[in-house]
């Protein structure tokens, strides 16, 4: 059985454990390796650190240095614990057939490793040389394998020469093992051993971490690459081939509903003339009937006596009653072309999206901020309006401000062409969007400031789930299934259209004809949250 450490004592120089710490008056628990004197708790804080050792088994450490080498060992031998001339290799060539002296007391186990803790650099066998010390426990036993390998890469000269203490925390693995500094390097050749083991297995794994990478990506250029190139010309083909035919499908569609809103404007200019023709021929008739009424009854007063026209008063009264039959001629709608014979919901779609999507981008509405309500809020970018219901500090006598509706005008006038503008109303629950003459009256409570309600203004309404057109206080309702998100306002002036359209299901919510006579702003009202005019 091994004996235990002995405990220190003043033979080692060092002073008893338990004894005060001089600094902070706590017993001495432990040697610091690094300032080489006994520390207690305070003064090494971390019982881990690698710089702190048992103060009995550094006074084991000291008996042993003391004593000297083993009487067994060759007088010739160097520190380096192999004889001069002798090659670094040889130090463990067979481990196995070499016996173990300890001292000259005749062990006969065979030599195994190298001890820095017992005998600086002295070769030993399982069972230690340390009194009370086990050589496989001891932190600071090394295999002599592992010696000879880590003195074969070293240079010469640093086997005849010990090593000194490192100045730095050594790395991570290390442990002192010793006061002396070859118990330190004896540590840190295993960690250099250890590291140059294994850096050639990193270097093999990297290895096959890249051929297995560079087998992946020759597999990905020769077989995936080729293949999505091929789908890729599939389906660009495939993807013409469906635009080509919904193309021809829609280009059909547009020739054939052509074609019959052709022969619809054929149609009502045919009835239009054949009403014109037959009002020709009877207001000719009657033309010829009161000339010869009138020339009757001129000859009768210039050829005839009195005697004679009292004997034809009676023939004179008939035609005259003849002459009251014929009415005088009206204005009729028949003798007039009715362009709602062009009407076609594809054609209006059609022609509303293509307008949305040409005029987007091309013309800019800005809301003119010297009309918005005192109800009304104006973003900087005079794209949004926001309702509250706290009147806002303005200048309530503008001319140009509205003083009691939440009504905002344009900045921006159209007196001819095509022009259009979508507007967001998601959040709101009530507003009106439309065109309005410049010459709306601004002030006062009354209809004639009020959007819809005169004839200065045309507007698509809503108020919560209820949709209508109204101009001069005509209100028609307007049937939806869903809420539009997004509204887009159409105005032909040239035509004389005035178009509502839903941009997201691409429906015509209404359609007004009206000949403008005047430049047209775009107009808004919010009575709920707020709308933004959209680029």
């Amino acid at each position: 059985m091994a004996q235990q450490a002995a405990a220190p004592g003043p033979a080692d120089g060092l002073p008893p454990a338990g004894s005060p710490c001089p600094e902070h008056a706590l017993p001495l628990s432990g040697f610091c390796c690094a300032e080489r004197r006994p520390v207690c708790a305070r003064c090494c804080p971390c019982p881990l650190d690698h710089r702190l050792r048992p103060l009995a088994l550094e006074a084991a450490h000291r008996r042993v240095s003391s004593r000297g080498p083993p009487a067994g060992r060759q007088a010739g031998s160097s520190a380096t614990g192999r004889a001069p001339g002798a090659s670094p290799s040889s130090l463990g060539s067979a481990p196995s057939r070499q016996q173990c002296h300890r001292g000259g007391s005749g062990c006969l186990l065979f030599l195994a490793g190298l001890s820095p803790v017992s005998a600086p650099n002295r070769q030993q066998c399982h069972r230690g040389s340390a009194p009370g010390v086990a050589a496989t426990a001891s932190v600071g036993f090394l295999p002599l394998v592992h010696v000879a390998v880590e003195r074969l890469w070293a240079p010469p000269l640093a086997w005849a020469q010990p090593r000194k203490p490192p100045a730095r925390k050594p790395p991570l693995g290390t442990f002192p093992t010793g006061g002396s500094s070859t118990g330190e390097a004896a540590a840190h050749t295993l960690l250099h051993f250890r590291l140059f083991q294994a850096e050639p297995n990193k270097i093999v794994d990297e290895c096959e971490k890249l051929q297995l990478q560079s087998g992946a990506i020759s597999k990905y250029v020769a077989g995936v690459l080729p293949e999505k190139k091929q789908q890729v010309v599939s389906a660009a083909s495939k993807a013409r081939e469906v635009l080509i035919q919904r193309l021809n499908l829609v280009r059909n569609l547009c020739d054939s509903e052509e074609q019959r809103l052709l022969d619809l404007i054929h149609s009502e200019e045919e009835r239009a003339h054949q009403n014109i023709l037959t009002q020709q021929v009877h207001w000719t008739e009657s033309l010829r009937k009161l000339d010869a009424l009138r020339n009757y009854m001129v000859a009768m007063i210039t050829a005839t006596d009195d005697s004679s026209l009292v004997q034809a008063e009676e023939e004179i009264f008939e035609r005259a009653e003849e002459a009251e039959g014929i009415l005088k001629p009206q204005e009729s709608e028949k003798l007039n072309f009715n362009p709602r014979c062009i009407q076609s919901p594809l054609v209006s779609r059609l022609w509303a999206s293509a307008v949305l999507c040409w005029a987007s981008g091309k013309y800019e509405v800005h809301i003119d901020e010297k009309t918005v309500s005192p109800l009304l809020v104006l973003s900087e970018d005079k794209k949004t309006l926001t309702f509250s219901p706290k009147k806002a500090r303005v200048d309530l006598d503008s001319p140009a401000r509205f003083n009691h509706w939440p009504n905002a005008l344009a900045e921006e006038s159209f007196c001819a062409g095509i022009h259009a503008w979508r507007v967001r109303v998601t959040k709101s629950g009530a507003y009106k969007l439309g065109v309005s003459y410049g010459s709306l009256p601004r002030k006062g409570a009354g209809p004639d400031a009020r959007l819809g309600y005169n004839p200065s203004s045309w507007v698509f309404s809503r108020y919560d789930k209820e949709f209508q057109f109204s101009h001069n206080d005509r209100h028609q309702e307007v049937e939806l299934l869903k809420c539009p998100a997004e509204i887009g306002i159409l105005v032909d002036l040239d035509a004389g259209e005035l178009l509502f359209y839903d941009p997201e299901s691409g429906a015509i919510l209404h359609a007004h004809q009206e000949l403008f006579t005047a430049p047209v702003y775009p107009s808004f009202a919010v009575a709920d949250h707020g709308i933004s005019l959209l680029r």
